[in-house]
């Protein structure tokens, strides 16, 4: 079927038609002008509002790289420590360092301040060791994100604003069966043990290495994060290591976590932490 063809417009057009014409030809024009104008405007409006809704509220993320580094082939960079304070100090060196410190990195200063008071006994308890505060500060940061996971966070007192408990240790697929030893004191599970603290220590673990940070005569809790990075800079020392070296750092952090992918996360946020310090 063909259908018939349109009427042809004339050739020639009469000047008043000529005007009509030209005249809609222009209002339709400045409407396309006005409507293009007001969806700019709207879409440009829509974009700053994006634009200011993307920009950043605080200091951007500290940012790891993840370092493809071979065990034992290294040990992180070195890490500034902070100076013990003297006998009657009125100004707390650890903690102003921990602020400054800070400030380059994403740790909060709470527990900063704890891997760095943990160095600083450990330097005088077994200065052979050289465990530094930016390993702490690299275990505490895949562990719990400084104490911080599961929208936690650290108090001045150094405990979490609600218990830090990881999952059952029950033999499921990628998980070590490991039965209660702690009666559920630690972890509140009595058929299970589970990794408890900011530090994630599984309780008989905790039970045999376990000091207190205050030296108040307290016992020493998996919760407080001067307690556990004390703790965890004990346990990474034992046997006389030096985790100054690579076979020496790679050997105390598998023993924490026997994984490789586990020591390259530590090794990265370390040695990231320990350049920061410098700069």
């Amino acid at each position: 079927m063909v259908l018939p063809s349109p009427p042809k417009e004339p050739a020639v057009v009469p000047p008043v038609r000529a005007r009509r014409r030209a005249g809609n030809l222009a209002g339709r024009v400045a409407l396309v002008l006005l409507l293009i104008g007001f969806v700019g405007g709207g879409a440009w409006a829509l974009g700053s509002l994006a634009r200011r809704s993307a920009d950043p509220i605080g200091p951007p993320p500290f940012l790891v790289p993840l370092q493809d580094v071979a065990p034992g082939a290294a040990a992180p960079g070195a890490a500034q420590a902070p100076a013990a304070p003297p006998p009657g100090a009125t100004v707390d060196p650890v903690e102003e360092w921990a602020r400054r410190v800070a400030g380059k990195t994403d740790i909060p200063v709470r527990a900063l301040r704890a891997y760095a008071q943990a160095d600083v006994i450990m330097q005088s308890q077994a200065p052979a060791c050289r465990i530094s505060w930016a390993t702490l500060a690299g275990i505490g940061r895949v562990e719990s994100h400084h104490g911080s996971i599961f929208g936690a966070r650290l108090q001045d007192s150094g405990i979490p604003s609600k218990p830090i408990i990881g999952i059952p240790l029950n033999g499921s697929p990628g998980v070590r069966a490991i039965r209660d030893t702690d009666g559920g004191r630690f972890d509140g599970d009595t058929e299970w043990d589970r990794a408890v603290g900011p530090m994630q220590f599984i309780p008989g673990t905790w039970n045999r290495w376990a000091q207190r940070a205050a030296g108040d005569g307290l016992p020493a809790d998996p919760q407080n994060i001067d307690d556990a990075a004390l703790t965890a800079a004990r346990y990474l020392c034992a046997g006389g290591r030096d985790v100054g070296t690579g076979g020496g750092w790679w050997q105390a952090v598998m023993s924490y976590n026997n994984s490789v992918e586990y020591g390259r996360n530590v090794f990265s946020g370390a040695d990231a932490y320990a350049r920061a310090s410098l700069g």
